[in-house]
């Protein structure tokens, strides 16, 4: 299969030092009335009649890049037409931050030369413009950059950790499955990904950077990105692993000869593994969807949870009776499959498979997920001996959580979250889609072996599924700077409305024996993991029908709003929750005056989302 060609970039060169931006003259300053100048030791709020580059910060002007956090990456706005949403990840906008990322490597390895940093992206059409301002950034701090081209999330990570790479950091351009207006930017250390807070600490000094320099980037740079192929190596590394635990006894180099599997890669960064890993295997890929990169997305959004994407590769499937298929997100670290008989298989239903193949390799292993997954799913993992965490939502605390378990002593091999995320322990805790499709490929071929009729869909066949659930938002009518504190005091209320009594038959769930309480938000351990957004989760009981559903409210961290899920085993459930969240709480607390419940309103009204 030929390769797809890496887009250049058009980048002038010098010898020259690197660039210093000139002191903010004094008759223009960037706020009217006010500035927030800074020492070492504190912020404080003054009149400054001098401002310069060093000491000059406007509050207003932090805050653009500080909003831009999201949890434990960097997203905005990149292209204009997002009707109410202006664009907001400029190319100044990213130097600040590639440029801070650069100086936080440096800092933490305590070596100031031959820092060497990777970037990678997806097929966004705004990736070559902010690709200049990242490799600008990274090249004021004093990095060596080398530009992977078109690249997956998780091949970023492991080409810190791969030979001959090893590189000491590297930036992934993305925006998951987001629209082509956006974009952002992933961060890896060979020890992982980063976390909240460390992106936190990042943003806030490019903030600083930001609010205190003419909004140019400098494009002309002391040394030219050096660059390499490595999705080439990161494919090699994947097929090893799918010949060396397959072990085929008659064509060790072929293995996947007489399968055929339909990959839908949505026009994202997925290409690779149909014709780097799956054909040089020996698959048949015919009838594969959406293979080659187009920034644009114009057939369906490239995620594993959409129903589009889902009904397509499932179509492929039947059409071809194929074995198996694959949807993958834009940047690959999450995916989805479809079993032969064209059955869907993500969220609760991949873990499930996820969790039915690694029980198999670690009987009694702790899994960790998300807490809005089902009472099922749970019933299922502790059928085939697992046992099942619950934690906060967001993949990065799923995964956190595992990593903290295993230091405690704990064996997890798992952890998941319904969106597709999932990482394992025998992959460095790393959130790989590819690898996910790896090990269920691997699963599949042995069952071949061994002589079993059933294909991958098989080993789920006994789960139950949830009788109802629902997911709803909750805008917070509050300016952007304003939402995060103002959606704290509403989840915050909803909390003491339970504690109170106020609604009868509801109780925050501690999660059983998990060392987490108040309804998976604090760790009760020695190393509590830092919060990124509020959340509870209220089980929900009555006489009559004894323990029935669950009640999730969580904080956004994408979006100024609440999300809302609700999941019931009795008919008519989630509506009648969700008549007492809007009767006995969102009313009677004046909540509906911070938060647009219209959605919430109608659901209860008539069942009804769409």
């Amino acid at each position: 299969m030929a390769s797809i060609p890496t887009p250049s970039h058009s980048i002038q060169t010098t010898n020259t030092s690197r660039t210093n931006f000139p002191c903010l003259p004094i008759n223009k300053p960037i706020h009217k009335k006010l500035h927030i100048c800074l020492n070492k030791s504190s912020l404080r709020v003054e009149s400054c009649s001098t401002p310069n580059y060093n000491d000059v910060v406007v509050d207003e002007e932090m805050d653009k890049i500080r909003r831009l956090q999201n949890g434990s990456d960097v997203r905005g706005v990149a292209l204009q037409g997002e009707k109410g949403r202006s664009v907001d990840l400029t190319p100044p906008a990213v130097e600040a931050i590639a440029e801070s990322f650069g100086e936080w490597v440096i800092s933490g390895l305590e070596k100031e030369k031959d820092v060497r940093v990777s970037l990678g992206k997806d097929p966004r059409i705004s990736g070559n413009m902010l690709s200049v301002a990242v490799f600008a950034g990274l090249s004021r701090a004093g990095c060596v950059v080398f530009d992977m081209g078109l690249a997956t999330t998780p091949a970023c990570f492991m080409s810190t950790i791969l030979p001959p790479f090893e590189y000491d950091a590297s930036i992934m351009m993305t925006a998951s499955h987001l629209p082509y207006t956006r974009n952002g930017l992933k961060f890896f250390t060979k020890k992982g990904g980063l976390t909240s807070p460390e992106v936190e600490e990042i943003c806030d000094k490019a903030a600083r950077k930001y609010a205190n320099r003419f909004a140019k980037v400098s494009t002309t740079l002391p040394i030219t990105p050096t660059m390499v192929d490595f999705m080439s190596a990161y494919a090699e590394h994947l097929r090893d692993i799918i010949k060396d635990r397959v072990n085929h006894p008659f064509h060790y180099a072929t293995p996947l000869t007489g399968f055929q599997v339909i990959v839908n890669a949505g026009n994202g960064s997925g290409g690779f593994f149909t014709w780097d890993v799956l054909d040089k295997l020996g698959a048949d890929t015919f009838g594969s969807l959406h293979l080659n990169p187009d920034g644009m997305f114009p057939n369906h959004i490239p995620n594993p949870e959409d129903k589009t994407a889902m009904a397509l590769t499932r179509a492929a499937v039947l059409e071809n009776k194929a074995d198996l298929g694959i949807v993958f997100d834009t940047d690959v670290d999450r995916s989805g499959v479809v079993d032969s008989e064209g059955n869907p298989i993500n969220g609760d239903r991949l873990i499930a498979l996820m969790s039915a193949i690694v029980l198999k390799e670690h009987p009694s292993t702790t899994i960790v997920t998300d807490a809005r997954t089902s009472m099922a799913l749970t019933k299922f993992i502790t059928k085939k001996g697992g046992q099942h965490c619950l934690y906060r939502v967001g993949y990065r605390n799923v995964i956190d959580k595992g990593v903290n378990l295993n230091k405690d002593g704990i064996e997890t091999h798992l952890m998941m979250e319904t969106s597709g995320h999932g990482a394992l322990k025998e992959n460095h805790f790393l959130d790989d889609g590819a690898y996910m499709v790896v090990k269920i490929i691997i699963e599949m071929v042995r069952m071949k072996l061994e002589g079993s009729e059933g294909g991958i869909g098989s080993l789920i066949e006994d789960l139950e599924e949830p009788l109802e659930s629902a997911e709803v938002r909750m805008i917070v009518l509050s300016e952007p700077r304003n939402a995060k504190a103002k959606a704290v005091e509403a989840i915050e209320a909803f909390r003491t409305h339970i504690e109170q009594g106020s609604l009868p038959g509801w109780e925050l769930d501690a999660c059983g024996d998990c060392w987490v309480s108040d309804g998976c938000l604090v760790d009760t351990n020695d190393d509590p993991a830092a919060i990124d957004a509020f959340m509870y989760r209220a089980k929900v009981s009555d006489e009559q029908n004894g323990e029935h559903g669950w009640v999730h409210l969580r904080q956004s961290i994408h979006n100024p709003n609440i999300a809302v899920n609700l999941q019931s085993t009795i008919p008519g459930g989630c509506q009648f929750m969700a008549k007492v969240l809007r009767d006995r709480f969102l009313l009677p607390s004046g909540m509906d005056k911070i938060l647009d419940i219209s959605q919430i309103d109608k659901y209860a009204r008539n069942g009804n989302l769409s």
